[in-house]
């Protein structure tokens, strides 16, 4: 069952960002049912259904730790491999340590804005299956600043590398007094911040 759910994740994240493909190049394979599946719908709801799994617990524990040669440091920070996750994934901090246990030596969340925001209308993320690429969209599309504080006080410390994306919001008339209170809400919580 843990492989399944594991088998699950992988094909989500790959489904929303790629769509199905025929053929893997390396790395683990994903059963082409899910895969098939999953790439029969939007983007966004395989997305979706990447997030509930990981919040559900619905995956492998990494086995075993990194090989030391993997490690890296970088701006004072250890970072236990070189493989991070983008700010896009985890908008809300709401799978942080599912993403970590999972195997990312670095996890960015965001982009958060101060206030809650739904984002660019729909659909706004598009798959290039060709060129293995996405084009997104989404407009900052996040449950504000306290929604992703509150999360984020809930895993402090954290047992990886953390960093949030902030930005301000689109009806803001003053975006550096929006990176201000991102910037003070959310530093103490995280290893870095990015604009």
């Amino acid at each position: 069952m843990k492989l399944l759910c594991n088998y699950i994740i992988i094909a989500a994240i790959k489904i929303a960002t790629l769509g199905d493909r025929s053929g893997e190049s390396q790395g683990m394979k994903t059963p082409n049912i899910t895969r098939s599946v999953l790439a029969q719908l939007p983007p966004e709801a395989a997305h979706s259904i990447a997030l509930k799994v990981l919040q559900f617990g619905l995956f492998s524990r990494k086995a075993k730790g990194d090989p030391s040669a993997l490690s890296q440091q970088c701006f004072g920070l250890d970072f236990l491999n070189p493989v991070g996750l983008a700010a896009g994934f985890d908008k809300n901090a709401s799978v942080v340590p599912a993403l970590l246990k999972h195997g990312f030596g670095a996890v960015e969340v965001g982009t958060i804005t101060p206030k809650p925001q739904k984002g660019n209308k729909r659909p706004r993320v598009f798959r290039l299956r060709e060129d293995c690429a996405v084009i997104n969209r989404l407009g900052f599309n996040n449950e504000g600043v306290e929604k992703a504080a509150r999360r984020l006080v809930k895993i402090y410390p954290h047992t990886g590398i953390v960093g949030a994306n902030i930005g301000p919001n689109r009806d803001s008339d003053d975006p550096i007094e929006d990176y201000r209170i991102c910037f003070m809400r959310l530093a103490p919580l995280v290893d870095s911040l990015v604009v």
